[in-house]
């Protein structure tokens, strides 16, 4: 089985997807992690060095060639992830989804702390933040909400959010 996280940034795709993989004893797949090990860059280096498009062409390859595998997998997916391609889809199909959803409150709490690390984020003021977040959340959650479950992460402790996954899948 593979299991996807998906959610935007900051929603705790990372954090909850070792936690998760831990407890369940599946092997753990940060899908950022995968492309920059892949290309000895890091995802700001490609965005910076040959561009989005073309990041988003090896996120595909990347992510197909994952979903591929037979392994028992947790994968931890980018905030843009979903969006592009028909990206959801090929999630859906072969693995069990899962959207963590955060308010932009949460959001903006967690990424304005790791500005540097977010290429998206990077040139945007603290107090343009949460209105940038609003409207990137607004084109996402069509996206975001075709997830076959959704988890809400807002003042939950991660091993909380981690026994609600699996009561949600019944593992």
């Amino acid at each position: 089985m593979i299991i996807s996280l998906v959610g935007y940034m900051g929603s705790g795709k990372s954090h909850i997807s070792k936690i998760l993989s831990e407890k369940i004893n599946f092997k753990l797949i940060d899908l950022d992690k995968e492309i920059s090990k892949r290309n000895k860059l890091t995802i700001p280096e490609i965005f910076e060095k040959k561009g989005e498009i073309y990041f988003r062409k090896l996120e595909r390859e990347t992510l197909e060639e994952l979903l591929a595998t037979q392994e028992n997998l947790v994968l931890s997916l980018g905030g843009g992830t979903p969006v592009y391609y028909n990206n959801m889809e090929i999630i859906n199909h072969n693995s069990k989804s899962i959207f963590l959803r955060a308010s932009i409150a949460t959001l903006a709490e967690r990424i304005s702390k790791q500005k540097e690390k977010r290429p998206l984020i990077a040139n945007i003021s603290e107090e343009d933040l949460p209105e940038f977040i609003a409207k990137h959340l607004f084109e996402r959650n069509e996206y975001y909400s075709k997830a076959q479950f959704i988890v809400s992460t807002d003042a939950k402790e991660p091993e909380k959010i981690v026994d609600e996954i699996i009561e949600k899948l019944y593992l």
